[in-house]
């Protein structure tokens, strides 16, 4: 293949490659490993599904109907943008008996639309509005992986994960907020084999770009008043400040987010236990540190004596913080984008970060809503959560999360989800704060 991306190329026999795809996932799921005809991208998505427990004979569980389904999908920012996704996918959906699916950033489908025919035959694979379709819930699928690694891509026939999503053919890309970057969701058409084609690939890649750009000129302009930091789900922080996004150095990271949270200013003893665990670092070391900071922004934003912010940083984390703070857990959820600088060791950073996640995790068992529940168990910093999955099983015991449950607790050696569990949960969650 010259495009690991596309599914088949012209000229291809279909049938053929649909006889080679069979052999190679049997050969995967009786053995676990992937003959070399299989696509880099597919490969690497059935070893992700494999290691989240997905089995070749799941389907996916539905998880939002009727009310909750109309208003999440109300609230979502792609409603905003389904006009313009059914002017220019509709006709061709309906004429191709093929379906336009859009899905949120967890992979859960909250459009199905298009050729009658096609849309009863989808719905016996639950292929359907409020179903999980993400790659850690069903496997390899085209919204499910877009999602996952952040970009489009196609999936032909039994490049699909599970068997009964095998006879289908989909495209999907992702779509991101403009003004952050954050992936929104995925738009998806799926269907028969004459989608196996690089123009189907470009379509809907050129389709969520046109979406894009409208969210761009739907969306309000930003406060040019309000710096504000963004350090959840990254090792690197960005801080837009006055028309300028820049993405700072880890070290930078670092010293932002702090000083974000003490407007008082911070002396430069207590930044520098802060951030490194080595005594034996000198001041000298982080006022080196502190002056590149102002040569890569001027002397306006950092003061001394204490050091100090000079304007208000509003930071994603200290987002997530107060709508924890006056309950408004479903919002503080959205609002996680993962944990706060994942990568860094500064002391003060590990207490944040743990601070945050453990309190947002704890809401999240103690409220037992099970959407949140399955947001968090299938993000990447949820997958192997003991806790999570547990709470999750016992609100939603469908037969793909039980099998995720008992495959984690074979792995962590702890089958009957004994007191070493509730301990660890505990340790973890009694850290001392910052």
């Amino acid at each position: 293949m010259t495009d690991p991306w596309v599914a088949l190329e012209p000229g291809a026999d279909p049938a053929e490659r649909v006889q080679v795809l069979r052999r190679a996932h049997e050969t995967f799921t009786s053995v676990g490993t992937v003959p070399r005809p299989v696509r880099s991208v597919v490969a690497e998505s059935w070893r992700r599904s494999a290691r989240a427990g997905v089995g070749p004979d799941g389907t996916a569980s539905v998880e939002l109907t009727d009310g909750d389904l109309g208003a999440y999908r109300a609230e979502h920012p792609l409603a905003r943008v389904m006009p313009l996704f059914r002017e220019l996918m509709g006709t061709f959906a309906a004429d191709g008996e093929h379906l336009l699916a859009v899905c949120d950033a967890h992979g859960r489908l909250l459009w199905v639309e298009g050729h009658a025919a096609t849309r009863r035959r989808a719905d016996g694979m639950n292929f359907v509005p409020g179903a999980r379709w993400s790659e850690s819930a069903v496997g390899t699928n085209a919204p499910g992986t877009a999602v996952t690694v952040d970009r489009p891509v196609q999936v032909f026939a039994a490049e699909h994960f599970i068997r009964r999503v095998q006879p289908w053919t989909c495209a999907a890309a992702p779509v991101h907020d403009p003004r952050t970057g954050r992936v929104l969701g995925a738009v998806d058409i799926t269907g028969g084999d004459r989608l196996a084609h690089p123009h189907s690939l470009g379509f809907v890649q050129a389709v969520a770009r046109a979406a894009e750009a409208q969210l761009a000129l739907l969306a309000p302009p930003p406060p040019e008043e309000a710096p504000l930091l963004s350090a959840l789900g990254r090792d690197e922080a960005e801080l837009a400040l006055e028309g300028r996004r820049v993405r700072l150095s880890r070290r930078h990271s670092e010293i932002l987010v702090l000083l974000s949270r003490h407007p008082e200013g911070l002396s430069g003893d207590e930044l520098l236990c802060a951030l490194y665990a080595d005594e034996s670092v000198t001041p000298v070391t982080l006022r080196a540190e502190l002056a590149r900071l102002r040569r890569l922004w001027g002397p306006g934003l950092l003061a001394s004596r204490p050091y100090r912010l000079t304007a208000a940083v509003e930071s994603d984390a200290t987002v997530v913080e107060r709508r924890l703070r006056t309950g408004a857990l479903t919002a503080a959820a959205e609002a996680y984008s993962g944990p706060l600088l994942p990568g860094s060791q500064a002391p003060a950073i590990v207490r944040l970060r743990e601070r945050l996640a453990g309190g947002l995790r704890t809401a999240l068992i103690a409220h037992g809503d099970p959407d949140l529940l399955a947001d968090w168990a299938h993000a990447p910093w949820g997958e192997d959560d003991l806790e999570v999955w547990r709470a999750l099983a016992a609100v939603r015991p469908t037969a793909a999360v039980r099998a995720r449950l008992a495959a984690l607790e074979a792995e962590l050696g702890v089958p009957d989800g004994g007191a070493a569990a509730r301990t660890c949960g505990a340790t973890y969650l009694q850290r001392p704060l910052a």
